[in-house]
């Protein structure tokens, strides 16, 4: 058996730490032919020793621990916990006494500190199958690195398996030799000697005793101190002393974070808030937010979104039904789909108007603290184009267009961005053509064309155009073919004020005063307009019989003017932009 004192050191076997099949006797036999007896360690590389009190302070007890300098340790520690060899427990500390410590390091004096060794290991197989049939925890050192594993004595010498050493690491497991562990018996033979212990079940029934006792401890509304464990994409899990909780990413700040990552970062310190507190199963979950800590950005809204004002911010979503606008960190304004154009067809996707991180200006359009919402309008910051269409396109004038659709009453042809007018489709073509049963028989969608602006409702929003009226009419071409001065025919069809309305063609008058001309009474003059509008057909034999060989002389001035007669005019004026003619007695 080694000497005590002098702890063995054993450098690592070059295979990797596995479990291994063979006995511990097995392995260390085989262990101690590979391998020479070492030298004593260095002072630094000792580890649990036997030391002897030199001097007894006030505060410390001064040990003789085979070194050229002495170890030192506090007189309180043995208060707590005595050695009971090889002095009685309630004796003072004496010089000349020998206790089992451990060398921890120098201290700033340059004495080394020591401490304890606090469980009592067991001295022989006895005590060994009562830790093993009771499941009782047992003090070992580490002796050194083994094949699969490592040597630990606990009295004896033990294996501890190198996947029950609670390191993964070589590296690791090299920095436990020389260490003192807890661990358990897991295999006992006394009759070849064969002990494997486990320093992992004790690790993790601490842990699990630690984080029970730290789960009875936290209270729904707690502040805490915690540090970043791991990052995922929904939040980060922050140890809070034992216990896990999860930190969301909407509950990281009260503005938007894409990634927990962009924030935070794993070991970081941070303040979290107690949220909620679930059991589910033998699951227990915590969950914590940060921006609790912060004042909340919506209690101020009301007091800084007036309806009516103009803001800018960066569009930090699209969904179907429209898009949010990041005003301020944490508060989003909705720009709803129909809000987004002051075209008639409506928007069907925000994204075919607005980009992600684009930065908009929009106009407050409602606020609501209460439920966190704030409405903007988009098409009110361009400006509504309603409010000066009747400047921009007055009754009268020709404009042009496309064709933005067709339905079964008409077309609708975009003015300019926003203002659409509708195209009645009695109003497509000229009397003269066949009657068309639908738009889309003489228009397609895309077309332009050109129509001219019959009427305007700024309330209602509607412009109604008409293209037939592009077209020349009977008076058109009736004006193109006559000059002023020029003798023509008609019929008068009405009398009124001494202005007589006369007709000159089909679709075509003209008005004539008859100041200085004998008048019927306006009843005989209606009935016999009436009886000659019956016999408007034969107005062209009329004519050419009552006038043959005649000169282009009128009537006897002496007859009185009615309706239905047949008279000549001479063409006074023709007024092509007004579509008028004024005639005079020829």
């Amino acid at each position: 058996m080694p000497n005590p004192n002098v702890p063995e050191i054993v450098n690592p076997a070059p295979e990797s730490p596995v479990e291994s099949n063979e006995s511990f006797a097995d392995i260390l036999s085989s262990f101690e032919r590979s391998h020479a007896p070492k030298k004593v360690p260095s002072e630094e590389g000792s580890g649990r020793r036997e030391a002897t009190v030199v001097a007894v302070t006030a505060d410390s007890v001064i040990f003789d621990i085979g070194f050229k300098t002495e170890g030192i340790l506090l007189l309180a520690a043995f208060e707590s916990q005595r050695e009971k060899q090889p002095g009685k427990p309630d004796e003072p500390v004496k010089p000349g006494q020998k206790f089992m410590v451990t060398v921890k390091g120098r201290n700033p004096e340059g004495y080394y500190d020591l401490s304890l060794v606090r469980v009592e290991r067991p001295k022989d197989w006895t005590a060994l199958e009562k830790a093993f049939n009771e499941k009782l925890t047992v003090e070992g050192t580490v002796t050194g690195v083994v094949k699969g594993g490592l040597s630990v004595d606990v009295g004896v010498r033990a294996f501890m398996p190198a996947s029950r050493s609670g390191v993964r690491e070589q590296a690791e497991m090299e920095k436990l030799v020389g260490q003192e562990i807890r661990c358990r018996i897991i295999k006992l033979d006394v009759t070849e000697e064969d002990l494997v212990v486990d320093r992992r079940v004790i690790a993790e029934e601490e842990e699990k005793a630690t984080r029970e006792r730290r789960y009875s401890e936290v209270r729904e509304g707690d502040i805490l101190q915690g540090a970043v464990r791991s990052l995922a994409d929904y939040g980060a899990f922050v140890d809070l002393g034992g216990v896990d909780a999860l930190l969301h990413v909407g509950d990281i700040s009260w503005g938007r974070i894409a990634k927990p990552e962009d924030v935070l970062s794993i070991g970081q310190q941070v303040e979290v808030k107690v949220l909620k507190i679930s059991t589910d199963g033998a699951k227990r979950r915590i969950s914590v937010g940060m921006k609790q800590l912060l004042p909340d950005p919506w209690d101020a809204v009301a007091a800084k979104y007036k309806i009516g004002e103009r803001v800018r911010g960066a569009v930090s979503r699209l969904a179907e039904f429209g898009a949010f606008v990041e005003l301020e960190p944490g508060i989003d304004g909705l720009i709803h789909l129909s809000e987004m154009s002051w075209s008639r067809k409506r928007v069907r996707i925000a994204g075919d108007v607005l980009k992600l991180g684009e930065v908009v200006e929009a106009v407050i359009l409602g606020v609501n603290a209460a439920e966190r919402r704030i409405s903007l309008g988009l098409k009110q910051a361009l400006g509504d184009p309603w409010a000066e269409v009747t400047k921009r396109f007055p009754v009268g004038s020709v404009v042009e267009g496309p064709v933005v659709s067709l339905t079964n009453f008409g077309a609708f042809v975009q003015l300019t961005e926003g203002i659409e007018g509708m195209v009645h489709v009695g109003d497509i073509v000229s009397e003269k053509k066949a009657a068309i049963k639908h738009p889309q028989d003489v228009l397609k969608a895309g077309q332009s064309v050109k129509a001219q602006v019959l009427e305007i409702d700024t309330a209602k929003r509607r412009v109604r155009l008409g293209m037939k009226q592009m077209l020349p009419t009977s008076l058109d071409e009736y004006m193109l073919e006559r000059k002023e001065g020029e003798v023509v025919t008609g019929r008068i069809m009405d009398v009124s004020s001494g202005v007589a309305q006369v007709e000159l063609g089909e679709g075509v008058h003209g008005t004539w005063k008859t100041s200085g001309q004998p008048e019927r009474q306006q009843e005989k003059a209606e009935g016999q307009a009436s009886g000659a509008k019956a016999d408007l057909s034969s107005l062209s034999d009329m004519l050419k019989a009552r006038w043959k060989g005649s000169s282009g002389g009128g009537a006897p001035k002496a007859e009185a003017v009615q309706a239905g007669q047949i008279r000549s005019f001479r063409i006074a004026k023709l007024d092509t932009a007004n579509k008028k003619i004024e005639l005079e007695s020829a």
